[in-house]
């Protein structure tokens, strides 16, 4: 890991789903407006899936598909927390709730609003974040 990204870790709530993250300095983060963020607060820190490692609670992962049913949301069955999900615009990489994360110290993340009710005119924005 290079002196421009920090390891960062989170989960569910009840603990039993367990991740970790690197994460670039700076990073961007999306607050999205579609019907599942806006209802479920998710604000999204999109990183390839090489930055991801899911440390415990796969069995205990459950997952939710709809319109295309390219995302993955995966939610812990125990808690029903959503801490991460494959997204359908980066579905090489993995999307992170920032408010998941167990502490922002050390981040330098900025959050930026993403229309994602307009999701079809502003996906592209987001293709790059994978890399």
């Amino acid at each position: 890991m290079s002196g421009d990204q920090i390891r960062a870790s989170g989960g569910c709530h009840c603990g039993a789903v367990r991740f970790e993250v690197t994460v670039p300095r700076p990073a961007t983060a999306q607050a999205c407006n579609c019907s599942i963020c806006a209802m479920t607060g998710f604000v999204h820190l999109i990183v390839p899936a090489s930055a991801f490692h899911l440390a415990s609670g796969e069995d205990t992962l459950t997952e939710y598909r709809f319109n295309t049913g390219t995302a993955r949301h995966l939610f812990c069955r125990v808690c029903g927390i959503k801490s991460f999900y494959v997204p359908r615009s980066n579905p090489d990489g993995f999307s992170v709730n920032l408010n998941c994360l167990d502490s922002n110290d050390g981040l330098n993340i900025q959050v930026e609003a993403f229309d994602g009710r307009h999701w079809e005119d502003n996906a592209a924005r987001l293709e790059h974040l994978s890399d």
